[in-house]
């Protein structure tokens, strides 16, 4: 072979291996575009369901996150927030975080198989944020010590908002905000079982008169009627058992204010002087001596009131039952007055 063959063959190998790299370099633009398309697609499609991806390098503590701005979930810039895993714990909820950390750091060691949580944040304007996270280790370093560690959160604070707001409707009388039967119920039975010293008072309170305004002046009206009575209700507790003898337990007495529906109101105090008890009863009856005027109209309202003591041995359906009946004594006998049981 001459060298003038050589050297063709030289070139022609040359321009074969110019070729290969050209189809190379196309091949690695198309891929290229196409990871980035689907990278894309799978940041919409995680962003669409409010998910976040995100690892950590446990030895650092640094943090990536894919498919969101770090920090954007609480309000923050990258500058502000440092994509570090002290940046996450400085900002869960005080409440959360100890329990949190522990959680994480109990997977980190090898004690759970993944961190699962879900918790609180705070937010950069005082707010609070629900994410529900996980996690799981990925990879560990040539001496089987946890490397890396990939997760997801997800923003579940409209979830939350949401359930509280069935729970607050499920304990809750929905035109007052007082509670409710069912609520008052188990606010007498966990304080029944949370104290040793169970005793008060249950005030069963009917009003008079309301069915004929509420005919003559429409339910609209009827309904800014009870929501001013509850509200009277509450301040007066508010102001004279908060105001009560505490020598016992240096703390103001515990007490429920609650709707059963229609015009009648309860109030459960777990306080047992019977003078303090009367004034507050006589108290509530001198709002409604005299006529109010309420929303352009002159009216008058009574206050039929049973009141029952009980201790730790009473059941709240006699407790009920017993200022019912002292209430209806009331009604029967002139009306806008009190009675023990």
């Amino acid at each position: 072979m001459t060298q003038q063959d050589i050297i063709s063959q030289l070139q022609f190998e040359l321009k074969q291996h110019q070729q290969r790299l050209k189809q190379l370099e196309y091949e690695n633009s198309r891929l290229t575009l196409l990871n980035k398309r689907v990278n894309e697609q799978l940041d919409a499609a995680l962003d669409g369901t409010g998910l976040c991806l995100w690892e950590q390098h446990i030895p650092t503590g640094n943090l990536t996150i894919f498919n969101q701005q770090w920090g954007h979930l609480l309000g923050f810039t990258r500058e502000e927030l440092p994509a570090h895993i002290n940046s996450w714990k400085n900002n869960l909820h005080p409440e959360d975080k100890d329990w949190v950390i522990q959680a994480f750091e109990s997977h980190v060691a090898g004690q759970a198989e993944i961190y699962q949580a879900v918790h609180r944040m705070v937010h950069k304007d005082g707010t609070v944020a629900w994410v529900s996270d996980r996690g799981r280790i990925i990879e560990y370093d040539i001496n089987g010590e946890p490397l890396r560690i990939m997760g997801t959160h997800i923003d579940v604070t409209q979830e939350k908002r949401y359930e509280q707001d069935l729970a607050r409707l499920a304990l809750r009388d929905p035109l007052t905000n007082l509670l409710n039967r069912n609520a008052l119920i188990d606010a007498f039975e966990q304080e029944k079982n949370t104290h040793s010293t169970h005793h008060g008072a249950l005030y069963f309170i009917d009003l008079d008169g309301f069915k004929i305004i509420n005919d003559h002046l429409g339910h609209r009206y009827g309904d800014t009627l009870l929501i001013h009575i509850a509200n009277d209700i509450c301040q007066v507790c508010d102001q004279l058992l908060s105001a009560a003898d505490t020598t016992h337990n240096h703390q103001a007495p515990r007490h429920h204010v609650a709707r059963f529906g229609g015009d009648e109101f309860v109030i459960l105090a777990y306080y047992s002087n019977v003078e303090r008890l009367t004034v507050l009863a006589r108290t509530l009856l001198s709002h409604y001596q005299e006529p109010i005027d309420l929303e352009g109209e002159t009216i008058k309202v009574g206050l039929s009131i049973g009141i029952s003591l009980f201790d730790e041995l009473d059941e709240f359906t006699n407790v009920c039952e017993q200022a019912d009946k002292a209430m209806y004594s009331i009604k029967k006998h002139g009306k806008h007055n009190f009675l023990f049981w």
